[in-house]
């Protein structure tokens, strides 16, 4: 008998019918003798309705009251939940995060796990019961509800998982698992059996819509097997079918590394470009550019300094899309004349391609053969940036599907 996570989306929860299908889901796993817990999500759109209440009062809501009221829909779908599994035989219970409890730091809408006591879920999961716990939020020092930011289900069930050294954490989504790339971008994209924490991590943080990018570090840290699969199968599936099916994220001793070169192609419309041009080159102009960007709480991805000409150079870095008009001002009011620049000039329409997988520590020629990919297709390559099992690159955001398709084919990813 093993202890089980199950996380479930708001997809999976968006309707009392889809609710029944989770409980039959559950049940089964139960039924086969694994002890349960369940995370799941609000309904879907539930919690952008109820923030969407709070900013027809007020255009900045106080963070704190934006958590309790952000915290009902949860508590909502775990109670939902438990109701239809006691209606099928089943002895359920839902707690929310601060009944758990689930401690956090006090960062309001996007606040971090620091502990959870896993001692009243080990006793009812003892007794036999299915216990279900509210994701994205937790609870302060202050007794203040607190939530994890968007996405924080997922590092909900992680962590739950950890705190209880569950077997594995299965991730129910909308999706059968990890792809190479997106199959909506590229037909034949092939989904993974397996992938590795660090590559589901650099595919994360490049775009890959899959999993939130915290849920992965967490997993990772804490060596928590997790699975992506889907819930909108057939909820009575043979639980061996269903236990062996998406994509296992795993570590990379139990991957077969020497068998795959890239492991998918991510990328990410969200991307804008800022250029300080004729910047003094003197030690220390990187912060006093960057310095105040990151005041104003924008983040910085791809960066490239020019080479020095007569004393002065150009200086390239990346935002996100929606910051770009800020990051702008920033460096206008309070950067440009402070350092000496000449001028600031940006592009807001770029897209960063990437190329992500363990095997690149023992291949070499990677990035000569994406360069020469992107060059045979007429693509121009902005900005580089790498890491050991990792290569973007920033090009023209009308070339972004072109690249992905070309490189997809030319690492082979389409193959088994």
């Amino acid at each position: 008998m093993a202890l089980i996570v199950h996380k479930y989306g708001g997809t999976s929860m968006g309707s009392t019918e889809r609710i029944k299908n989770v409980a039959k889901r559950v049940a089964k796993w139960h039924d086969a003798g694994h002890q349960i817990v369940v995370v799941p999500s609000a309904m879907s759109g539930e919690t952008n309705r109820i923030i969407g209440l709070a900013k027809e009062i007020s255009a900045q809501p106080d963070p704190r009251e934006l958590d309790m009221i952000a915290s009902t829909g949860e508590q909502v779908s775990v109670g939902l939940l438990a109701i239809a599994l006691q209606a099928i035989g089943k002895q359920a219970v839902s707690y929310a995060g601060w009944q758990v409890a689930i401690k956090t730091d006090s960062a309001h809408t996007k606040a971090r796990i620091a502990s959870i006591d896993e001692t009243k879920v080990k006793a009812d999961l003892d007794a036999g019961k299915i216990v279900i716990i509210t994701g994205f939020q937790g609870v302060d020092e202050l007794g203040n509800i607190t939530t994890l930011g968007r996405g924080g289900s997922d590092t909900s069930a992680v962590a739950v998982a950890a705190a209880l050294k569950a077997q594995e954490c299965l991730i129910y989504t909308d999706v059968d698992g990890v792809y190479t790339t997106d199959p909506r971008v590229v037909s034949d994209a092939r989904r993974l059996k397996t992938v590795t924490f660090e590559e589901m991590l650099e595919m994360a943080s490049l775009g890959s819509k899959v999993l939130q990018i915290r849920s992965v570090e967490f997993a990772g840290n804490y060596r928590m097997p997790t699975r992506v699969l889907s819930s909108l199968t057939d909820p009575l599936i043979p639980l061996e079918e269903e236990a062996n099916s998406g994509t296992l994220i795993s570590f990379e001793e139990d991957t077969h590394m020497e068998q795959a070169t890239i492991t998918g192609i991510a990328f990410n419309r969200d991307e804008a470009k800022i250029t300080v041009l004729g910047v003094p080159d003197r030690p220390g102009i990187a912060y006093q550019i960057l310095g105040p960007v990151a005041d104003a709480n924008i983040e910085v991805d791809m960066i490239i300094q020019n080479q020095s000409v007569e004393g002065k150079t150009d200086f390239t870095f990346t935002v996100p899309r929606g910051e770009y008009t800020k990051a702008m001002d920033v460096l206008e009011t309070s950067v440009k004349a402070h350092i000496g620049a000449g001028s600031i000039v940006g592009d807001s329409k770029v897209s960063k391609v990437s190329v992500v997988g363990v095997g690149m520590r023992s291949h070499v020629g990677i990035a000569s053969q994406m360069f020469r990919t992107l060059s045979e297709e007429g693509i121009n390559i902005q900005m580089i940036s790498t890491s050991e099992i990792k290569i973007s690159v920033l090009i023209d955001e009308k070339y972004m599907e072109l690249a992905v398709r070309a490189l997809h084919k030319a690492f082979g990813l389409e193959s088994a």
